[in-house]
């Protein structure tokens, strides 16, 4: 078990998400950051679908009460084991009495926090995660609060981790790193239905994330959008990296809690290989779109799998090394 003294800015359980359920307005949820997620079960030897903690801005303070294994990846925040500095991106070995506090970041904006096992929590229609809009999942349907109590599910424990080495923050830092960040995108559904005007301007203008932004979209300041001729749309479908334009002519940039329909006109949709990018930008970091084909954004997804997979393996090889 897992005490949490403090639960952070917004931290959440979090797994790959729940499917099925979108023709009942039930979106996927899930993590933000793919990437980090995945890695970070890796890292402790889970076998890639466990639940994590998703913390945001700020992480939480946790009292462990079993020996396992923990890692944490995703932003630069500052992680202190027992008061002493903790690396992200690596695993290290927990024992009962230990605190891990996480604090404020220092680059990008969300941390994932994997224990080997996973944090069991039940199920909800075939995820843990937590959908905070309908209270679904997780704990109640909420992020963490001081005195709530975490389960871990069972896994193998490696007293060898702390001489298991990877370097991945290295790698972590290329898509984290600045306040200036370029997101492939393709164009959307609406897109020749903008003014010429504004489709040069969306993918040469730089456009701020809002502090009005969230897990469910990130509003964007910047060139305001039109179309060439006001039209009533009617809802279409929409999923996590869909750009809507709204009457203000401000982007919304849908996340992973985004609704499943909207009546906005899509003007682009980001590449499934830069949502993590974008999940790790913080209000004031600016967006810059570029426009690539629909068959660029397969390969680069493609290829972003298979580094990732590339990983995961050399990381499960050294696991299975140190047994």
């Amino acid at each position: 078990m897992i005490d949490v003294l403090e639960g952070g800015f917004f931290t959440t359980v979090q797994d790959r998400g729940r499917s099925g359920y979108r023709h009942v307005g039930v979106p996927p949820g899930g993590v933000m950051d793919v990437w980090a997620y995945r890695l970070a079960n890796a890292l402790v030897g889970n076998a890639g679908d466990e639940a994590v903690l998703e913390a945001t801005m700020v992480g939480p303070t946790l009292r462990f009460h079993v020996e396992t294994v923990i890692a944490v990846c995703g932003g630069d925040f500052p992680c202190m084991l027992n008061g002493r500095p903790l690396p992200l991106w690596k695993p290290a070995i927990v024992r009962p009495g230990d605190v891990l506090k996480i604090g404020v970041c220092r680059a990008g904006w969300r941390a994932y926090i994997a224990v080997t096992g996973g944090i069991a929590v039940p199920p909800v229609m075939g995820s843990r995660s937590t959908y905070v809009p309908a209270r679904l999942g997780g704990l109640s349907g909420r992020p963490l609060q001081p005195g709530d109590v975490l389960p871990v599910g069972s896994g193998r424990r490696n007293d060898a981790v702390g001489r298991l080495r990877w370097g991945l923050a290295q790698a972590a830092s290329r898509y984290i790193a600045g306040k200036r960040k370029t997101v492939r995108a393709i164009p959307g559904p609406e897109y020749g239905e903008f003014t010429p005007e504004s489709r040069r301007q969306f993918f040469a203008a730089c456009y701020e994330v809002t502090a009005r932004s969230d897990r469910i979209g990130y509003r964007l300041a910047g060139p305001a959008l039109a179309l060439e001729r006001e039209r009533e749309m009617v809802s279409e479908a929409v999923v996590f990296g869909t750009v809507q334009v709204p009457s203000s002519g401000q982007p919304i940039v849908l996340m992973a809690d985004s609704q499943t329909t909207g009546g906005y006109p899509r003007i682009a949709q980001v590449a499934a290989a830069d949502l993590p990018v974008l999940a790790q930008a913080r209000p004031g970091d600016h967006i810059q779109f570029a426009l690539i084909a629909r068959e660029e954004a397969v390969r680069l997804y493609s290829e972003q799998q298979r580094w990732l997979g590339r990983w995961i393996a050399a990381i499960r090889c050294q696991w299975r090394r140190e047994q």
